[in-house]
């Protein structure tokens, strides 16, 4: 059996929680990007989240972590084991990504496409073998939230669920397996729920502060629906919505004024600096 390599494609917020996970748990991982100083960044925000998750004893003890190697060049996904795809949330971008990685692995290498809401069995028309495509949906950060989505989409395999059940059971996931939709569960219900809570604070109603302490303590939401926006990116969360409410017309899922007025400001959260909240580190 060759020895476990993931490639993961896209060095954003997502695809470097998802790498410090799996090198956390001693399995090396090749990081592929278009950006060498978005990947560079990656890597010093790998190391530093490597270092947080040790603190909070996320990571197994004693284990080693893998290597993790950058590169600008797709073609250095074709010896992995399993190809994680995670680029933003557009179609056209995910389809270019998911058909050129198709073209580059072996047959029967999982090929995995981290997302938040676009059907998998959509996706499908966009590779070459769609008995190995699926779905998993991380939450941000991949390395500390041990429960992950995995969407399962018609034409699936069974040994392609099979294999990436074992490779997040194998880093200390706990995966759930949903069949395939727009937005599937946690995007379907979390994302419209988000944005209602965006357009409460443009309404006047309550302040963002007071909407995330409502919804934590009355309702039992951990970190509040505004600060969780802040998490995600709400570029990431903007371009979610949109792909939503282009496949469900549900109302709820068109991203209101306020949330858009951010993205024009470049205040998308943790990652710039600012956006609900204001942060010490970018």
């Amino acid at each position: 059996m060759d020895e476990p390599l993931i490639a993961i494609v896209g060095a954003g917020v997502m695809g470097t929680g998802i790498s410090t996970l799996v090198v956390g748990h001693g399995v090396p991982v090749v990081l592929v990007d278009v950006d060498e100083g978005v990947l560079d960044r990656a890597a010093a925000a790998s190391a530093n989240g490597l270092r947080h998750a040790r603190l909070t004893g996320a990571l197994p003890p004693g284990r080693t972590p893998a290597k993790l190697r950058t590169t600008l060049s797709l073609d250095d996904v074709a010896d992995a084991t399993a190809v994680i795809e995670a680029v933003t949330e557009l179609p056209e971008k995910k389809a270019e990504v998911l058909t050129a990685v198709s073209a580059l692995v072996r047959p029967g290498t999982p090929v995995i496409s981290n997302t938040s809401g676009i059907p998998i069995d959509e996706m499908a028309a966009w590779v070459k073998s769609p008995e190995d495509l699926i779905g998993t949906h991380f939450m941000n950060p991949a390395y500390l939230i041990s429960m992950v989505e995995v969407i399962r989409g018609p034409r699936t395999a069974d040994k392609t669920v099979e294999s990436v059940l074992s490779l997040l059971t194998g880093l200390g996931r706990k995966p759930v397996v949903v069949r395939d939709a727009p937005g599937f569960v946690t995007s379907r219900l979390l994302h419209p729920m988000i944005n209602d809570a965006a357009q409460v604070v443009s309404a006047g109603t309550a302040t963002v502060e007071d909407v995330d302490t409502l919804m934590q303590g009355c309702l039992g939401h951990p970190t509040g629906p505004l600060r969780t926006a802040d998490l995600i990116g709400i570029d990431n969360l903007v371009d979610a919505l949109e792909a939503l409410y282009a496949r469900t017309g549900d109302e709820r899922c068109r991203p209101g004024e306020l949330l858009l007025e951010k993205v024009r400001k470049g205040e998308l959260g943790r990652k710039s600096g600012r956006g609900f909240y204001v942060y010490s580190e970018a």
